[in-house]
């Protein structure tokens, strides 16, 4: 099955906000998220975000109106590979939201 849209984003926090480093449709974004998978890059399933942040080019920084969205990711995602060794990881959930 193809993902729509995948974004992949940096964070780093020298930087004023997150950062789009690559954007993909269809068998591309299916592409970003095997190279993902293959280098323990985590992986959150939110199309709607993907959709909305894919207007961002590659190197640009997240645009302000979307921080709120995903620092709750960025949030999710740190707090799941801080987890104890043992304990279930988490997975994102647009509606729950990792809760």
């Amino acid at each position: 099955m193809s993902r729509q849209t995948s974004v992949a984003l940096r964070y780093d926090r020298r930087l004023p906000a997150p950062l789009v480093v690559a954007r993909g449709k269809g068998d591309l974004a299916d592409r970003l998220v095997s190279l993902a998978r293959e280098h323990g890059v985590p992986i959150v399933e939110s199309q709607g975000l993907a959709e909305s942040l894919y207007v961002t080019d590659p190197g640009e920084l997240v645009p302000e109106r979307f921080y709120q969205a995903v620092a709750e990711i960025l949030g999710f995602v740190w707090r799941s590979s801080t987890a104890p060794t043992g304990e279930d990881k988490k997975v994102w959930d647009e509606n729950h939201q990792g809760q």
